[in-house]
C-alpha cells in the first residue's frame, strides 16, 4: 500500500513543482481573469494563478497538517513494517525521475517532496499501512496539475487511485473465493484492535466501575426506603423498570466511551457524503440551464457532465468509508457484548441464575447483539435524516417558491406516521419475549429428549413450542410497515398551476425529491432499529447488572499443617436474598486431613452445605473459611464435550504415572478398555454416551487428578455399583486411599462407609442435629442410632468381604450402562490399528460449499405458494409501469410550449399526474403487504418442518449433534427467515424493477446510450457473480463458526459451579474469546468484500451518469430539455439503485443459506412413525404384560459390535425380573430395545403376542412405563411435569404423589401442584426429582414397568419405601429391574445375568446362588451370601 502512494505522485509532481521555476514576475495583481476562464469557448486559468495558487495549495496543506499527523503516528504505534524492494525503488526513483523537482526542492523552504518521503518512512516505522493523509496530498497535487496536463494525467490518476484503494486488498480474496470455495484457513487474521483480548481489556474495567456506581445508587435507594414504609406495588415495578433503563444506559455509555472516537470518524465521512449529494442537483440545474441556452459553448456542457461524475464518485467513496467504519464498530460491539455476557455467566449468583435460563442467555448473545450491530449502522440516520429533509425542502423552496409548502405540509404529516410506525415496531419487544420462551423450551427439549421419547411426550412439547411460535408470528404481523410512499404523492404534486413548469424546475425538483425519499424511508427504519436496540440494551443491562457471588462468602487462607481445613462458624445460608434459609445455625470444624461424612434424608440440605462451603449460597450470617485449594465433585456429574483424558486433566499438564494411578483408583481402566478409542474417545454433550456410573467416576477422577487440599464430594458413590463403590472408597476416599492426607467432606447414603469416617454430621431440615464419630453417635441412642439399627440388616451387602483373591477374579466397572458404544473389549489384533476417527462422536457443524442451489429458492417459494407469487410479480410490474408513465408525463409537460406566460390544460395534466402517482402508491402498498404475509407463511412452514424433523429423529442423532448446532438453527436461522429474507426480497424486487425503468428512460432519451449501458450491464453481472460466490461462502463459514460459541456458552452455564470451584474461569474465558474471534474472522472479510463490491459497482453506475450527460450534451441540438432532464435525473439514481440491488440480493442469498441449514435435517435418518393409521391395537393393550424375545439382536450403529445377540426369552405376566451384569453387558440395551429407542437388528419382541415393530412408536411407548436413571424435569409447573397432556384429575395426581412419598413436600410448597420447576428441575434436590419420576410411573400405571437404576440418588430409608411401594402398587404388573443394589431383587421371581450381550444365567435368585455361578460370585462380593 505504502509504495502505491508514492507511485501516484511521480508523474503528477514532475509537472507540478517543475512549473514553479517559470518566471512569475509578470503576475498581475489579480491572479484570476473571468473572461479567460469562464466567458469563453476555450477556458483556461491564468499562468500566474497556475504558478502560485495551484503550486502552493498542496504544499500549504502538507506543511500545516504534517506536525499533527506526526503526533498521531507517535501516539499510535502498531509495530514496524519491513521495507519492501518496491517501496525502496519507488521512494528513490521519485526525485530522480524529474530533475526539475530536485532543483525546486532546494529552492523551497522545506521541500514537500522530502517531507512526504519522511512521512512515508515514519508511517512504515509506526506500522501504518495505508495513509489517508498522503493520499489526500497526492490527490490535491494531481487535481492542481490537471489544468496544464489535462488529458494525460487524468486517466493515469483515476486508474491509479482506483486500483490502490478500492480494488487491491479484497480482490485477492474475492478471486480466490470465485475459483475454489473458501475455507477458514484462507481468511485474514483479525487485526489486533479487533480481537476480544484488546477490546475487553479496556472495556471490562470501565464496566466494572459503572456497575459498582449503579449498585451504590441501588443501595442508597434501598436504605432510603428502609427508613420509610414499604413501597406500594406500582412503585416497586417502577423502580425495577428504572433500574433496567439505567443499566442499559450505562452499558451504552461504556461502549460509547470505548468505541465512540472511531465511530465519529465515520460520522465525519457521512457529513462529507451529504455535502456532495446536495451539490449534484445544483450541477444538474446548471446542466439543464446550459441545454436551454442556444449559444452556450459546448465545453461547459462537458465540464458539468464531468463535474457530476466526479461528485458522484466522491459521494460513493465517502459513503462506503462510513459504512466500513460502522460495520467495524458493530463487530467490536458484538465482541464486547459477547465477552461481557460470558464473563458474567461465570460469576452470577444462584438467585439471578434462576431468573435467566440458558436459552435466554443464548438469545442475548445471538439476537440482541445483532440488534445492537444494526443500531450502530443506522443510528446516524436518526439525527441526519431530519437535517437532510430540511435541506431538501430549503432547496425546493428556492426552486419552486411557496408551492414547496405543499411538500413541507406533507412531510409534517409524514412525521406522526413515522412515529406511529416506530410505535408499532416497538411491539417487537413482545416478539423477542416469545422467541426467548421458544428457545428456552427448545433447549430443555434437547436436554431431555431421551425422557420425551421414553414417555412418548413429543406431541405435548411440540404443541407448546408451536404455541410460542404462533404468538411470535402474531407479534411480527402487527409490525408490517406502512409504506411511506403513500404520503409521497403530496410531494410529487407540489406544483401550483400558475407557475410555468420548465425542465429545469421539474427535474431539479425531482432530483431533490429523490434525495428526500432516502431520509424519509430511512427515518422509520432508523427509529425502529433504535427502539429495538433500546430494548436489547435494557435486556443486556439487566443481565449484566444482576447479582453476583460475593467474594467474601468464603475466606480463603493458605494451607497450614495444623488447625481446621474447613470452618463454618454460626452460619445461616439461603439460596436467595429474600427466600427462607436453607441452612440454619451451622457450626462445622473439619480438622486438617480428616474425613467427614454428611448424612440425612432427601432434601435435608446436604448439597446446600457443600454449596455454602464453596460460597455458592447467600451468606446471611456467620463466617466460612477454607484453607488451601478446593476440588469439588457435584451430585450430578458435569462432563464436557471433550475426550475422557481432557475431562480428567481439566486443563492441567499430563503426568503419566499419576494419571494412570488416578484412573486405576477411580475404577476407570475397565471402562476405557470398552470405549472404542480408550481415553481418547470423545464424550458427547453432558456425557451422553457414558452411563451414570461412568460419568460420576470421570467427575471424581477430575477432582483426584487436581491434587487439591480440600475435597468436597457430593454423593459420588450413589451412581455406582456396591462393589465399585467399595473399591473407590478404599482406593480414593478412605483412610488408605490416595486422598488420605487431604481434608474430605463426603455426602453419602452408604452406611458401610460411616465407621471409617472421623466425624459424622447428621442433617435434618437444614440443621445439624447430631455430630461425632460413628461410635459416639451409636452410644447416644439418638435418631442416628435408631436409623442405623433399622437399616443395618438391609445394608449388609455393603460390608464387602475384603479378600484380594475375589477382587482379582472379577473385573471392576459398574453394571449400569447406557454406554453408546456398547462394545466388547478390543481383541489384540484390533488394538494396533485404531482408526483416526474411532473415538469421534460429535459431528462438527459443516459449511456447505459453492453458491446456494436454485432448489433452495424454489423450496422457499414453494412454501409461500404460487398463488401468492404471481400477484406479487404482477404488482411490482404494475407499480414500475405507473412510475414510468408519470415520469414520462412530467417530461412531456415540461416541454409544453408557453403561451402568454402560462401552459394550457394544467388541471388535466395535474389530475393525470396525481392518478398515476396514486396507482403507484396502491401497488407499493399491495406488494409490501403481500411479501410480508408470504414471508410469514414461509417461516411458519419452515419452522414447523424443522421442529418435526428434529423431534422425529432417533436418539443417535441427538448423541452426535451438538445442541449448539440445533439451537443455532432454532434461534439465528429462524430469525433470519422471519425478518431478513422478506425484507431483502422486498428491496431486491423493488430496485430491480426500478433499474429496468431507468434503463428504459435513458435509452428512450438517447438510444445511443445502449452502447454504454450494455457493456456496463455485462461488467455488472460479472462482478456480481464473482462476489456472491465469496460472500455466500463467508456467510456459511460465519454461521458454522457461530455454533461452537453457543455450545460452549451452554456448557459453561451448566458447569459454572465446577469451573469456579476449580478456579478455571480464566481458561474458559480464553476459550470463549478464541471462539468469538474465530467467528469474527469470517465476519470481517464478508463486510469488507461487500464494500469492495459496492464501490466498484457505484463506479459502474457513475459511468451511466457520465454517459447520459455527455450524450445529452452531444445531442444538444436534437434533444428537448424535458427528455434530457428525465434521462440525467434518472441516471443519477443508478448508483444508489445498483448498490441497493447488490446489498439486498446478497442479503437474500446470504439468508437463503438459513433455509438451506434449516432444511439440512430433513434428510437425516428418522425413527418409525408415531402412530400407525387404522391400527387394530385394542385400547387396553397390553392386558397381561407378557414379553417374549425371539432371537433378538441389537446394534448401536451400523459397523459397531452387537450390543445384544441371540436373546430368546419369555417373561410371564405379573413376573418380577431382575437384570444384572457388568458394564457393557447389555442390561440397558434390553430396556432400549423394549422401548424401540433402538430398532432390532434381527429377531423380534412380542408384548401380549403383538410384534412391537409393527405398531406406532407412541402406541408402544405410551402404554409401557420406565423410571429412568437420570431424573429429568422441564421448566413449568409440577403438574405439567407429571401430566403434560392434562389427562388425569387432581385427585389422581395427589394420590400418586402420596404413594411416591412426596405429598408432604408438595403440600408445603407455596403453589402446590402449580409450583414452577426451574430449568432442568434445579430447584428440587436430585432425590426429589427421582421421586417425581416415580410419581409419573404411578400415575400411568401400565402393565409393564421398567426400572433403570431408579433409586440411585436416594437414601436407604427412601429406597426401602420406594421398593415397598413398587411391590404393592405394581403387584399385578410385569416389572423389569436393571439392578443396582442387589438386595432389591433378592425376592424377585427370576434374575437374568447378562454378559457381553447374551444371557449367561437365568433362574430364581436362590437357584442361581446354589448353582454357584456368576450371580453367586456377585452376591458374595456384595456380602449377601
Amino acid at each position: 500500500m505504502q509504495s502505491g502512494n508514492v507511485d501516484l505522485a511521480t508523474s503528477a509532481n514532475s509537472t507540478h513543482f517543475g512549473r514553479h521555476k517559470q518566471n512569475t514576475s509578470h503576475c498581475r495583481l489579480s491572479g484570476f481573469d473571468w473572461n479567460r476562464t469562464w466567458y469563453t469557448d476555450k477556458p483556461d486559468l491564468t499562468e500566474c494563478f497556475q504558478n502560485t495558487v495551484l503550486v502552493w495549495f498542496p504544499c500549504v496543506y502538507l506543511w500545516l497538517l504534517a506536525p499533527f499527523y506526526a503526533l498521531k503516528l507517535y501516539c499510535h504505534d502498531c509495530g514496524c513494517i519491513r521495507i519492501s524492494t518496491l517501496c525502496t525503488a519507488k521512494t528513490v526513483s521519485q526525485p530522480i525521475e524529474s530533475q526539475y523537482v530536485l532543483v525546486i526542492s532546494l529552492s523551497l523552504p522545506l521541500s514537500p517532496q522530502v517531507l512526504a518521503i519522511c512521512i512515508i518512512q515514519l508511517e512504515r516505522i509506526r506500522g501504518c499501512r495505508s495513509s489517508v493523509f498522503l493520499f489526500l496530498f497526492w490527490v490535491l497535487v494531481v487535481v492542481c496539475s490537471l489544468v496544464p496536463l489535462r488529458a494525460k494525467i487524468q486517466l493515469e490518476v483515476v486508474l491509479n487511485l482506483h486500483t490502490q484503494y478500492v480494488i487491491a486488498v479484497p480482490l485477492r480474496l474475492v478471486v480466490k473465493g470465485y475459483r475454489t470455495p473458501l475455507e477458514a484457513g484462507d481468511l485474514w487474521n483479525l487485526r489486533e484492535e479487533d480481537t476480544s483480548d484488546k477490546i475487553l481489556s479496556d472495556l471490562e474495567e470501565e464496566w466494572t466501575t459503572e456497575c459498582a456506581k449503579l449498585q451504590q445508587q441501588e443501595k442508597t435507594m434501598v436504605a432510603a426506603v428502609a427508613l420509610g414504609t414499604r413501597l406500594p406495588d406500582q412503585a416497586q415495578i417502577l423502580r425495577k423498570l428504572q433500574k433496567e433503563q439505567s443499566s442499559g444506559f450505562c452499558l451504552l455509555r461504556t461502549l460509547a466511551r470505548n468505541l465512540g472516537p472511531y465511530f465519529l470518524t465515520g460520522t465525519m465521512c457521512i457529513i462529507f457524503h451529504d455535502f456532495f449529494m446536495f451539490a449534484i442537483p445544483q450541477v444538474l440545474s446548471l446542466l439543464l440551464g446550459f441545454m436551454n441556452e442556444e449559444d452556450a459553448p459546448l465545453w461547459k456542457g462537458y465540464f458539468y457532465a464531468t463535474l457530476m461524475f466526479l461528485l458522484s464518485c466522491l459521494q460513493s467513496l465517502f459513503n462506503h468509508q462510513y459504512m466500513y467504519t460502522c460495520f467495524t464498530v458493530g463487530m467490536r460491539v458484538k465482541t464486547a457484548v459477547m465477552g461481557l455476557v460470558y464473563r458474567k455467566s461465570l460469576v452470577i449468583n444462584s438467585a439471578s441464575r434462576r431468573t435467566c435460563t440458558v436459552g435466554e442467555i443464548v438469545n442475548l448473545v445471538s439476537a440482541d447483539t445483532q440488534k445492537l450491530m444494526d443500531f450502530v449502522v443506522y443510528f446516524n440516520a436518526v439525527w441526519l435524516a431530519p437535517i437532510e429533509i430540511a435541506l431538501c425542502l430549503f432547496f425546493l423552496w428556492q426552486h419552486l417558491g411557496p408551492s414547496a409548502l405543499a411538500g413541507i405540509a406533507t412531510v409534517i404529516l409524514i412525521f406522526p406516521l413515522n412515529g406511529f410506525i416506530a410505535k408499532k415496531r416497538s411491539k417487537l419487544q413482545v416478539q423477542m419475549k416469545f422467541m426467548d420462551g421458544r428457545i428456552k423450551l427448545m433447549n430443555e427439549i434437547l436436554n431431555g429428549i431421551k425422557i420425551l421419547k421414553f414417555y412418548a411426550w413429543e406431541k405435548a412439547f411440540l404443541e407448546q413450542v408451536l404455541g410460542y411460535r404462533e404468538k411470535e408470528l402474531k407479534a411480527l404481523k402487527n409490525t408490517i410497515t406502512w409504506p411511506i410512499a403513500f404520503a409521497m404523492f403530496g410531494v410529487y404534486v407540489l406544483i401550483d398551476d400558475k407557475n410555468v413548469l420548465d425542465a429545469q424546475k421539474v427535474f431539479v425538483s425531482m432530483a431533490l425529491i429523490n434525495i428526500l425519499k432516502t431520509p424519509l424511508s430511512q427515518l422509520p427504519f432508523a427509529m425502529s432499529t433504535t427502539m429495538q436496540a433500546i430494548v436489547s440494551l435494557k435486556r443486556l443491562g439487566k443481565y449484566l447488572c444482576s447479582e453476583e457471588l460475593k467474594d467474601d462468602n468464603v475466606a480463603k487462607a493458605p494451607l497450614s499443617t495444623d488447625g481446621e481445613g474447613v470452618l463454618i462458624d454460626n452460619g445461616t445460608f439461603s439460596w436467595t436474598k429474600e427466600g427462607p434459609p436453607c441452612l440454619k445455625r451451622i457450626n462445622v470444624r473439619v480438622p486438617q486431613g480428616s474425613l467427614v461424612a454428611v448424612v440425612g434424608h432427601v432434601g435435608s440440605g446436604k448439597s446446600s452445605l457443600l454449596s455454602a462451603m464453596l460460597g455458592e449460597t447467600e451468606k446471611r450470617s456467620g463466617s466460612v473459611s477454607i484453607k488451601g485449594s478446593v476440588a469439588y465433585v457435584p451430585q450430578q456429574a458435569w462432563i464436557q464435550n471433550a475426550t475422557v483424558q481432557d475431562n480428567v486433566m481439566f486443563g492441567r499438564e499430563k503426568q503419566k504415572t499419576w494419571y494412570q494411578r488416578v484412573l486405576d483408583a477411580c475404577a476407570l481402566l475397565p471402562d476405557l478398555e470398552i470405549l472404542p478409542a480408550g481415553d481418547s474417545t470423545e464424550i458427547g454433550e453432558k456425557g451422553l454416551n457414558l452411563s451414570g456410573g461412568q460419568k460420576q467416576r470421570v467427575s471424581l477422577a477430575r477432582a483426584v487428578y487436581r491434587k487439591a487440599d480440600v475435597y468436597l464430594l457430593d454423593d459420588p458413590l450413589s451412581a455406582v455399583d456396591a462393589h465399585v463403590g467399595q473399591h473407590i472408597f478404599d482406593k480414593v476416599i478412605g483412610p488408605k486411599g490416595v486422598l488420605r492426607d487431604k481434608t474430605r467432606v463426603l455426602v453419602t447414603h452408604g452406611m458401610s462407609f460411616l465407621p471409617q469416617a472421623d466425624l459424622i454430621l447428621v442433617l435434618v431440615d437444614g440443621e445439624i442435629t447430631e455430630s461425632g464419630s460413628y461410635q459416639e453417635l451409636l452410644s447416644r441412642h439418638g435418631a442416628f442410632a435408631d436409623f442405623i439399627h433399622t437399616f443395618a440388616s438391609n445394608d449388609r451387602k455393603e460390608s464387602v468381604t475384603e479378600t484380594a483373591a475375589q477382587r482379582g477374579r472379577t473385573s471392576l466397572g459398574d453394571t449400569n450402562s447406557t454406554n453408546l458404544q456398547g462394545m466388547e473389549p478390543m481383541s489384540e489384533i484390533d488394538e494396533e490399528q485404531v482408526p483416526e476417527d474411532l473415538g469421534k462422536l460429535i459431528e462438527v457443524d459443516k459449511a456447505r460449499t459453492g453458491r446456494v442451489r436454485l432448489e433452495m429458492y424454489m423450496e422457499y417459494f414453494k412454501t409461500i405458494g404460487m398463488a401468492f407469487i404471481i400477484p406479487i410479480v404482477f404488482l411490482y410490474a404494475f407499480q414500475q409501469g405507473a412510475s414510468l408513465a408519470y415520469n414520462y408525463w412530467l417530461s412531456l409537460w415540461a416541454d409544453e410550449p408557453i403561451v402568454n406566460g402560462t401552459q394550457v390544460d394544467t388541471d388535466m395534466k395535474l389530475a393525470v399526474y396525481g392518478a398515476l402517482g396514486f396507482a403507484q402508491g396502491i401497488a407499493i402498498f399491495g406488494t409490501t403487504v403481500a411479501i410480508s404475509v408470504g414471508g410469514i407463511i414461509a417461516s411458519r412452514h419452515l419452522h414447523m418442518d424443522l421442529l418435526k424433523n428434529v423431534l422425529h429423529s432417533p436418539m443417535s442423532f441427538f448423541e452426535t449433534t451438538p445442541s449448539g448446532n440445533l439451537l443455532n438453527r432454532f434461534a439465528k436461522e429462524i430469525d433470519a427467515i422471519d425478518c431478513m429474507i422478506p425484507d431483502g426480497l422486498k428491496m431486491m424486487l423493488g430496485y430491480l424493477f426500478k433499474l429496468m425503468e431507468v434503463c428504459i428512460i435513458v435509452m428512450l432519451a438517447t438510444p445511443f446510450a445502449a452502447v454504454v449501458i450494455l457493456p456496463l450491464a455485462i461488467l455488472y453481472a460479472f462482478v456480481q457473480s464473482f462476489y456472491v460466490a465469496t460472500s455466500c461462502q463467508l456467510r456459511r463459514l460465519e454461521s458454522v463458526s457461530r455454533s461452537p460459541i453457543y455450545t460452549h456458552f451452554n456448557e459453561t452455564v451448566q458447569g459454572a459451579s465446577v469451573i469456579r470451584a476449580f478456579g478455571e474461569q480464566h481458561r474458559f474465558i480464553v476459550q470463549a474469546n478464541k471462539r468469538v474471534d474465530f467467528n469474527q474472522t469470517s465476519y470481517f472479510p464478508r463486510f469488507v468484500a461487500t464494500r469492495w463490491l459496492a464501490v466498484n459497482l457505484e463506479f459502474v453506475g457513475n459511468g451511466v451518469v457520465l454517459a447520459a450527460a455527455i450524450l445529452s450534451v452531444m445531442g444538444k441540438d436534437t434533444l428537448s430539455p424535458g427528455i434530457v432532464g428525465l434521462a440525467v435525473s434518472h441516471s443519477l439514481q443508478v448508483t444508489g439503485i445498483l448498490s441497493w440491488i447488490v446489498r439486498s440480493w446478497t442479503d437474500v442469498e446470504n439468508n437463503i443459506v438459513s433455509v438451506e441449514r434449516v432444511k439440512e435435517y430433513a434428510d437425516t435418518a428418522k425413527e418409525a412413525v408415531w402412530t400407525v393409521e387404522g391400527s387394530s391395537l385394542p385400547l387396553a393393550w397390553p392386558q397381561t404384560g407378557t414379553i417374549e424375545f425371539q432371537d433378538y439382536g441389537l446394534q448401536y450403529r451400523k459397523g459397531l459390535d452387537w450390543a445384544l445377540k441371540g436373546i430368546t426369552l419369555k417373561i410371564q405376566e405379573r413376573e418380577k425380573v431382575g437384570i444384572v451384569g457388568r458394564t457393557g453387558a447389555g442390561k440397558s440395551s434390553l430396556a432400549l430395545g423394549i422401548f424401540r429407542i433402538l430398532e432390532a437388528a434381527k429377531g423380534a419382541i412380542y408384548i401380549d403376542g403383538v410384534n412391537i415393530a409393527e405398531i406406532g412408536l407412541h402406541d408402544l411407548r405410551s402404554r409401557i412405563t420406565i423410571i429412568p436413571q437420570d431424573p429429568v424435569l422441564f421448566s413449568g409447573s409440577l403438574r405439567m411435569n407429571l401430566d403434560p397432556f392434562d389427562t388425569y384429575t387432581d385427585e389422581e395426581i395427589w394420590s400418586s404423589l402420596e404413594l411416591a412419598h412426596l405429598k408432604n413436600f408438595v403440600s408445603n410448597l407455596p403453589d402446590k401442584l402449580n409450583y414452577e420447576c426451574s430449568e432442568g428441575g434445579e430447584n428440587l434436590s436430585l432425590g426429589q426429582r427421582q421421586l417425581v419420576c416415580l410419581a409419573r410411573a404411578l400415575l400411568r400405571k401400565t402393565k409393564i414397568l421398567v426400572l433403570d437404576e431408579a433409586t440411585a440418588a436416594v437414601d436407604l430409608e427412601t429406597d426401602t419405601l420406594i421398593q415397598s411401594t413398587i411391590r404393592q402398587q405394581f403387584e399385578d404388573c410385569t416389572v423389569l429391574t436393571i439392578a443396582h443394589r442387589l438386595n432389591t431383587i433378592m425376592d424377585y421371581t427370576r434374575v437374568i445375568v447378562m454378559d457381553k450381550g447374551h444371557i449367561s444365567e437365568m433362574d430364581s435368585p436362590t437357584n442361581l446362588i446354589s448353582n454357584r455361578g456368576q450371580f453367586y460370585r456377585m452376591c458374595r462380593e456384595a456380602g449377601l451370601v
